[in-house]
């Protein structure tokens, strides 16, 4: 005997929604610019004689500025995927 309910069958008629809309993508590309942002200011400083020591690795753009913009980018990506989406 083959037994069928209609609680297995799943229901077609709904229409199958994503989890995320096109303004949650729009937040997630803004969010890995800043990251991207801030590991590109990170970049560079360096000494081409490894003999000689450089200050400019120590400047406010890289150890200030990037940082920021790296820990920014992660929020805005925590807040589009946590973004409900409006019905």
């Amino acid at each position: 005997m083959k037994s069928t309910s209609k609680a297995s069958t799943p229901d077609l008629s709904k229409k199958q929604a994503f989890a995320f809309t096109r303004e949650n993508y729009k937040w997630v590309l803004i969010g890995l610019a800043f990251i991207a942002a801030g590991f590109i200011l990170m970049i560079g400083g360096g000494s081409d004689n490894p003999d000689v020591f450089s200050d400019k690795i120590f400047n406010f753009q890289r150890w200030t500025l990037a940082p920021m913009l790296v820990l920014a980018g992660y929020a805005i990506e925590i807040y589009a995927i946590m973004k409900k989406p409006k019905e």
